[in-house]
């Protein structure tokens, strides 16, 4: 499926379906920009390497072009993203209940952001969309597991990779600089921060971006009452959520960035860069691999490897044990609330 900006623009038009799931959809996208990204540039901010406000405004850049640029070269994720769930054929529900999911995680996400909660948007999208397609199919038939166990791996491999580079590589940083001194090596390692904040971000369009612009070209094929999930993305749609995402990004989210880089562990540049270098590489791999993962989870357990890889005790552990438990309730949690949703926006549409 291919569409122009030309014939988008009289779909939307002609079809208030669409112009509700562009809003939600766009909805959604502000938001991850102002709660998810955040994290990105999280450990920049605490080691003083950039202000916030500088810190903001890079990662507002770098998520416009991470969108843009992975979505261009590899739509993995988008794909396994349309094809997770199977609303079933009547496609005017379908349209509903996805609807219903999405305005279930914006909910969700800006309870979040109020309370300072470092929930991932991604498992919120995911668990959402999902709990909406069992409540239309009446059962797990409205889950692709193929698609889905995607999701479960990405799980595993974004836990895994982030927790062990960002212990290694702190370590190796400790051996090379050993016998140098640690006021001569701030410079070098407040600029490599910064880049490695700037590739963290880019990275986060690049994962993020794509999920939802997956899911969005999921809502315009349900509308035109068509349930094929195989789809030519746009250039004028990366466009869109790119600068939605980084208009997000721009309105800032200092609760997230003092919980994740401030209260669980104290850093000092050279760790801020061990996290951030770990974090971009384990969410690029992922990326390439085609499997959605959260950029809130994997940037934080490559912050909980760095922390550990000093000393466990370096950890806040009782700010770790409070995201997970956040990370654990999303799934089951959102997942319930879209089900709840599609169930009521069906029953009142």
């Amino acid at each position: 499926m291919a569409i122009s900006f030309g014939e988008f623009i009289q779909l939307l038009l002609s079809s208030p379906a669409i112009l509700v799931t562009l809003t939600l959809t766009l909805g959604v996208v502000l938001v991850n920009g102002w709660t998810d990204a955040p994290n990105a540039i999280a450990t920049c901010v605490s080691t003083r390497s950039m202000t916030p406000r500088n810190a903001i405004l890079m990662a507002a850049v770098f998520n416009f072009l991470g969108v843009f640029a992975m979505t261009a070269i590899n739509a993995k994720v988008a794909q396994t993203m349309a094809k997770m769930v199977d609303f079933g054929g009547n496609t005017d529900d379908a349209v509903v209940a996805l609807c219903a999911a999405l305005f279930a995680i914006v909910v969700w996400a800006t309870a979040a952001w109020y309370f300072g909660i470092p929930t991932s948007e991604s498992h919120a999208l995911i668990a959402g969309v999902s709990g909406a397609a069992i409540a239309l199919q009446g059962g797990i038939d409205g889950i692709n597991g193929a698609e889905w166990i995607k999701v479960l791996y990405g799980l595993v491999l974004s836990t895994v990779m982030g927790l062990s580079l960002g212990f290694l590589v702190v370590k190796l940083v400790g051996v090379l600089f050993k016998n140098i001194e640690r006021q001569s090596t701030t410079t070098f390692f407040r600029n490599s921060q910064i880049a490695g904040a700037a590739a963290m971000a880019f990275m986060h369009g690049a994962q993020d971006g794509q999920k939802f612009i997956g899911i969005f070209l999921l809502g315009i094929a349900l509308s035109q009452g068509n349930t094929a999930t195989d789809f030519v993305i746009p250039i004028w749609l990366m466009l869109l959520c790119s600068t939605v995402m980084a208009l997000g990004t721009a309105i800032g989210g200092g609760k997230i960035i003092k919980t994740v880089g401030v209260n669980m562990v104290k850093l000092e540049t050279y760790q801020g860069f061990s996290a951030d270098f770990a974090g971009a590489v384990s969410l690029l791999t992922a990326s390439l691999l085609g499997l959605p993962v959260s950029t809130t989870h994997t940037k934080t357990t490559a912050i909980m490897g760095v922390g550990a890889g000093r000393h466990l005790s370096s950890v806040n552990w009782l700010t770790v044990k409070e995201m997970v438990f956040t990370w654990v309730l999303t799934f089951p949690g959102c997942g319930f609330v879209g089900y709840l949703m599609a169930k009521l926006f069906i029953r009142i549409f």
